[in-house]
């Protein structure tokens, strides 16, 4: 037998046992598990998946069914205060019921998971080696003839040239099932269980799309978003934001979970994220002030945060690039170490570059109208395009740096809190008087003089100006911003630590 029949023959194998695998996992039947929960899924007591799961989420049971691509990331959920076990026989989840040890660290592993995808890959790989195997007795065959020599070698040194191409990786991965930061919150089946497990404790907040409540989960205080059923649209885009992948950042708001509860015969719409105590920025404007180092690392937390949201992370767990189109001080909250994170991404507009899409929502609400740029008042802006939304955030954050700039005590001078143009429109402006002031009259927010005799608050000025351009296309970029602000920061701790060695 020749070599080159050989090589047919390890080839055309290795394709008939790739067949028979994949023949094989498409002959797969669903089971049949018991399944019982409050979300209307089952059908009489029954329903049809790859797998049977059994949980127990502090106190609460929970019986029902998965799909192959939620059961890597359900089954292998271990916490204190969960457990979950996972079969893959017709009814095998009807008797199980929790340890007595499941206070403690659930260690139940999941079941061994037969994924079609992983056996492809490993035919695949047996027949690039088969392909190998045959290539080097090819080569071995024909080496007496130095020309088919020459080509073999040449040819071998091209299959050895392996790319260099490992993804980026970004951020820190999930160290427990609630750390700070944002990202995919908690697991499925836990947020399922949210409104049960938390004790609302007092309200902290009202607006127009419902109240905001300080509760208690695991003896730690969370922050409840109650959206009004009018405004469920929101409800649904925050929660599919802040499950984007990759989103979990500093300087924003830290998301746990979302759920749904009934509350006197009317439906809830439950968003807990992580709690500040000192509450928004618009509220810690009102009794505070700062000095031009904290006004500074101020400016500079909100700059990282909207970095991170307009930034397009491509990697393995790609993130898109995300425009918040509601930036204002209400929407920013205060952290205990002076920093802010951004919050309430209700209206924002998802893009990928890399998949060519822009998604802007259904939600009929729109932004703020004291911090609508120019180009949305008089409707030029152009809808199809995310660099124009972007831009617009950039507006609002100069307003953001402005309300910051003027509780700032520079020369002994701090101004009361107000709102942007505070002196050119009423409490509640409307929309065709925003649109006077910023598109026919160009006015701008006041500037103190007292600000430009301290060189950080001159800095900061001088960005504001820049984000305030008529034209959307001639303002900074969020990177830009803080880039400046970052640079300003390092020479002032410069400054600071030269100040401390001469006295």
């Amino acid at each position: 037998m020749g070599n080159s029949t050989l090589c047919s023959l390890v080839i055309v194998g290795v394709l008939l046992w790739i067949s028979a695998v994949h023949a094989e996992s498409e002959d797969d039947e669903k089971l049949l598990c018991t399944c019982e929960n409050e979300k209307g899924t089952c059908k009489n007591g029954t329903c049809k998946g790859d797998f049977c799961f059994y949980s127990w989420v502090q106190g609460y049971e929970e019986r029902g069914c998965f799909s192959r691509k939620n059961s890597n990331e359900n089954c292998k959920t271990a916490f204190r205060g969960f457990f979950i076990k996972c079969c893959q026989k017709n009814y095998c989840n009807a008797l199980t019921t929790a340890p007595s040890d499941v206070n403690g660290e659930t260690t139940t592993p999941p079941p061994d998971v037969s994924r079609p995808e992983l056996w492809i890959t490993v035919s695949l790989l047996l027949l690039i080696t088969a392909a190998s195997v045959c290539g080097l007795l090819l080569f071995l065959r024909f080496r007496h003839t130095h020309c088919r020599l020459k080509n073999a070698e040449d040819h071998d040194a091209t299959m050895l040239k392996v790319p260099n191409g490992e993804d980026p990786t970004y951020g820190e991965i999930f160290d427990e099932f609630c750390t700070s930061g944002s990202g995919t919150g908690l697991p499925y089946l836990v947020q399922r269980t949210m409104a049960r497990q938390i004790s609302l404790v007092e309200c902290v907040g009202k607006g127009r799309y419902g109240e905001v409540w300080r509760g208690t989960w695991m003896g730690e205080s969370v922050a409840v978003k109650i959206f009004s059923s009018r405004d469920e649209q929101s409800w649904f885009r925050e929660t599919e934001i802040y499950n984007t992948v990759q989103l979990r950042h500093d300087n924003i708001l830290g998301f746990i979970a979302s759920d749904m509860t009934s509350k006197n015969s009317s439906t809830q719409l439950w968003l807990v994220t992580h709690f500040h105590e000192l509450g928004s920025l618009y509220d810690f404007l009102q009794y505070s002030s700062l000095e031009p180092e904290s006004c500074l690392r101020m400016c500079l937390s909100v700059a990282c945060g909207l970095v991170h949201l307009h930034t397009e992370i491509v990697s393995s767990q790609e993130k898109p690039a995300i425009a918040h189109r509601d930036l204002k001080s209400r929407n920013i909250l205060v952290k205990r170490n002076g920093q802010c994170c951004i919050a309430d991404l209700g209206l924002a507009v998802i893009h990928s570059q890399s998949h060519d899409y822009l998604d802007v929502g259904n939600n009929p609400r729109v932004g703020t109208k004291r911090y609508m740029a120019p180009e949305v008042l008089d409707e030029t802006i152009r809808m199809d395009v995310f660099e124009s939304y972007k831009q617009t955030d950039i507006w609002a954050l100069g307003l953001v740096f402005w309300e910051i700039t003027r509780r700032t005590i520079v020369n002994g001078i701090v101004e009361e809190y107000r709102p942007p143009f505070f002196d050119l429109v009423p409490l509640d402006p409307s929309f065709e008087e925003m649109k006077k002031v910023l598109c026919v009259d160009q006015q701008r927010p006041c500037l103190h003089n007292r600000l430009h005799s301290h060189p950080i608050m001159s800095a900061i000025v001088k960005i504001m100006k820049e984000c305030w351009y008529q034209s959307p296309s001639a303002r900074l970029t969020a990177l830009r911003v803080r880039k400046t602000l970052s640079k300003l920061d390092n020479e002032s701790d410069f400054c600071i630590e030269k100040l401390k060695r001469d006295v």
